[in-house]
């Protein structure tokens, strides 16, 4: 069957896009033949046995559409044509007006809707862009249209991950019907049109602290919600804090009365979460329900009755206690862990303090082990999940970040524990001698990298949850579970830093209580020998990781800056900020800093000009290098330093004789230091030691030589007066000039700057040396 498209165009008046249409019709051969009319109505009842019309119109507001529509006739738009043309395909065939392809392969199911005229609309804006709408929500469904969160279409779409859009998605997408290359499923279009998870939703908070109640009111209303005082009878939903409010006043069977894990896990869903779920009821044990019933019991054995009470008060207390304190080791030092039991067994008087060491080991690295696998189930698994309700909440980068070897930590652990137990099994005061085999390898390959971006991963965590809504809520939820005992997720993680301290600690309080004539000694002494070995190894990978971070930072902070100042055998020495005194290496009242690393000096100036800063692919702006590179140069090639004595013409200042390769003699670097942090006779000694260092040469203070700064003409004196900042100015603009300023020139020039000075004292110096600048020209013209 051979399809004939009919464009309605009016004869002479042909609109851009109809000719751009028609020309696409003919360049891009996607064999179809046209017509061209304006009377549609004469070719209505065309189609033939061999052909069907196809009508192209470029409004579907019109009378010839509805003409065209009420006959059953194929209607299309011109982007439908471009589209066809674009891929050189045949014309889509569909059994509604098609107007363009916005919405093709979408299929919409619809929830919420009271005014049917507004959802026939909607329909028919769906079918003109190419979707289909379903009436029943299923697997099918690609986007729920919704105009609340409540229903059961919504609930199922939250489940399945379907996104969930408001009727202006629809709206939004018609209005851009002409852009072919536009399709309404795009992400980062319907993203804006998100139905956010608080919508149609009142919330009240009870329990919260002032400065909690105001964050959590603060995100609900960024999230499309309103909030109002507890009692307030228009409020939908209660948000208590369970651990604080034991008993609730309110009787309304419309108000939901929820956990506050309800809130936050709504936002990190970024959908409202099923309020059944998070119901709250009193947090009250079994227990605690019999003791409270105890007392209203009123009996001549009352005494009796009271001694019960007493053993139930304190078994439901230890049964509470146990499920949270156990697990954790809060302390940051072993000692507070004394006393702490392995079961409900007491600890006995009778062993020796060895023996209770021995056990707060096991104990503690048991604690330890669960700590790590907290934040492994509770916090890493869940943020590598795939397919998460509303996408992932970190990228993979920032994850790998905050939990760097935390597995590899993890796994060394639980084979020490294991080992541990097992030693424990046979006899508690053995199981140093497992300690000399495990401190080696294993923890110096897990710890180091954990350690050294400990503050990397801090940070990463404190930016994602200002950034990202849906992590802070994630952490709220998880941070709220007994197994974290109230910490958060920053607080859970330095416990690996602090772990092995802690170890040192124990073994060396067993050793203390254990006899020099006991086998066990040299043992012990083994394993704390190790230890200290793996934690020398561990501090010094942090301090070089640390001085490579600097090089890095000199780097980003230096503009110009070459790259091989990077280097594993190079660490950054000082930092001192001064101003250059000579011609060398820069012009003088130059803010000049110097980076001392122990084999060179890289030698930067302070930039003029600001230039753009820089965007990371993670969207972290990194501010503007302020400081130019001059010279990058080896401490060899320095052959004496001078100390300028203090005068009333020169204050502060040293020198630097320099040989540079390229150079026949040699060079004088003069700078003044400033600021009151930077002592000049111990920046002095530094500078010379590491170039003693580096030209192999014992005495260093020997290279240091006292000089009269008026021998080699360096003042200090008139640096930030006026007439000198104008001539470092005049000085910068005469090197733009392309030519040479004659004698008489250069005396009306100094003439000028004099009288500048004088005459328009009260004027800004900024507009006093625009003028130099600009009388500078006229003179360099003259001449």
């Amino acid at each position: 069957m051979m399809e004939v498209p009919v464009v309605k165009i009016r004869e002479g008046d042909a609109s851009a896009k109809e000719k751009m249409m028609i020309k696409s019709i003919v360049t891009m051969d996607i064999n179809t033949p046209f017509l061209v009319t304006d009377n549609v109505q004469e070719f209505a009842e065309g189609d033939g046995a061999e052909f069907e019309t196809v009508f192209v119109l470029t409004d579907f507001d019109t009378s010839d559409y509805s003409f065209l529509h009420r006959r059953d006739n194929r209607i299309v738009g011109p982007p439908v044509v471009f589209h066809c043309a674009a891929k050189e395909e045949p014309m889509l065939f569909s059994c509604r007006p098609l107007y363009c392809t916005a919405m093709l392969n979408l299929s919409l199911c619809l929830t919420g809707f009271r005014n049917k005229e507004e959802m026939k609309n909607l329909v028919n804006l769906v079918h003109h862009m190419g979707g289909t709408i379903r009436k029943d929500f299923s697997t099918k469904v690609t986007h729920l249209v919704a105009y609340s969160t409540h229903g059961e279409k919504y609930r199922l779409a939250v489940c399945m991950g379907t996104p969930i859009l408001t009727p202006l998605w629809i709206q939004k997408s018609w209005e851009r019907r002409d852009d072919v290359d536009f399709h309404a499923g795009q992400e980062d279009f319907r993203s804006e049109f998100k139905v956010p998870p608080f919508q149609d939703c009142v919330l009240s908070f009870l329990g919260f602290s002032e400065e909690e109640k105001a964050n959590m009111e603060e995100r609900t209303l960024k999230h499309g919600g309103r909030y109002l005082e507890v009692g307030d009878e228009r409020c939908t939903h209660l948000v208590v804090e369970e651990n604080s409010v034991r008993e609730l006043l309110t009787s309304s069977k419309k108000l939901y009365v929820v956990k506050q894990e309800w809130f936050w896990g709504s936002i990190q869903m970024d959908a409202r979460a099923g309020e059944s779920m998070y119901l709250y009821e009193k947090n009250d044990s079994p227990a605690m329900k019999k003791a409270v019933s105890l007392l209203s019991l009123t009996t001549p054995n009352s005494n009796r009755k009271r001694r019960r009470l007493k053993d139930t008060l304190a078994q439901a207390s230890a049964e509470n206690s146990l499920s949270i304190g156990s697990l954790l080791d809060i302390s940051n030092t072993p000692e507070t862990c004394k006393g702490l039991t392995e079961s409900s067994t007491p600890v006995l008087s009778k062993q020796s303090a060895r023996w209770q060491v021995s056990r707060e080991l096991y104990q503690t690295e048991s604690n330890y082990v669960d700590i790590l696998s907290t934040i492994l189930q509770l916090f890493k698994h869940p943020l590598e999940k795939e397919g998460q309700v509303g996408g992932a909440i970190l990228a993979q980068e920032e994850v790998k970040t905050i939990f760097g070897n935390i597995p590899d930590i993890f796994e060394v652990h639980t084979q020490i524990k294991v080992e541990l137990s097992e030693e424990r099994g046979k006899h508690l005061s053995q199981i140093c001698e497992f300690n000399s085999c495990i401190f080696s390898k294993e923890l110096v390959k897990a710890y180091p990298p954990f350690v050294n971006f400990f503050e990397m991963s801090k940070e990463t965590i404190v930016r994602c949850e200002k950034q990202k809504p849906r992590f802070h809520a994630f952490l709220k939820i998880n941070q709220a579970k007994p197994e974290c005992g109230r910490q958060t997720l920053v607080e859970l993680l330095i416990r690996p830093v602090q772990r092995l301290p802690s170890v040192a600690l124990l073994l060396n309080d067993i050793r203390k209580h254990t006899s020099d004539d006991n086998p066990d000694k040299i043992t012990l002494e083994k394993a704390i020998e190790s230890l200290k070995e793996v934690m020398t190894h561990i501090n010094e990978d942090k301090r070089k990781t640390e001085g490579q971070k600097q090089i890095f930072d000199v780097v980003y902070e230096v503009d110009g800056c070459p790259a091989n100042l990077l280097s594993s055998h190079r660490c950054l020495v000082q930092k001192v900020e001064t101003v250059a005194l000579g011609d060398q290496p820069c012009d003088r009242g130059e803010q000049v800093t110097l980076f001392l690393f122990n084999d060179c000096l890289e030698i930067a100036r302070k930039r003029h000009k600001v230039i753009n800063t820089f965007k990371s692919p993670l969207g972290q702006t990194r501010p503007p290098p302020p400081l130019k590179h001059i010279s990058l140069m080896p401490l060899s090639q320095i052959r004496r330093v001078l100390d300028l004595q203090d005068t009333e013409e020169c204050v502060n200042a040293f020198a630097l004789v320099v040989r540079p390769p390229t150079e026949q003699g040699n060079l004088l670097f003069s700078f003044q230091l400033v600021g009151e942090e930077t002592v000049k006779s111990a920046w002095l000694r530094t500078l010379c030691r590491h170039v003693a260092n580096t030209i192999c040469r014992a005495d260093a203070e020997d290279l240091i030589q006292i000089t009269d700064p008026d021998s080699l003409q360096v003042s200090t004196k008139d640096m930030d007066s006026t007439l000198s900042k104008a001539s470092r100015a005049i000085k910068k603009t005469s090197k733009k000039v392309p030519c040479q300023l004659t004698k008489r020139g250069l005396e009306k020039l100094c003439l000028l700057v004099m009288k500048l000075t004088q005459k328009y004292y009260s004027v800004p110096l900024s507009k006093k040396i625009k003028m130099c600048r600009k009388s500078l020209y006229m003179v360099a013209e003259m001449n």
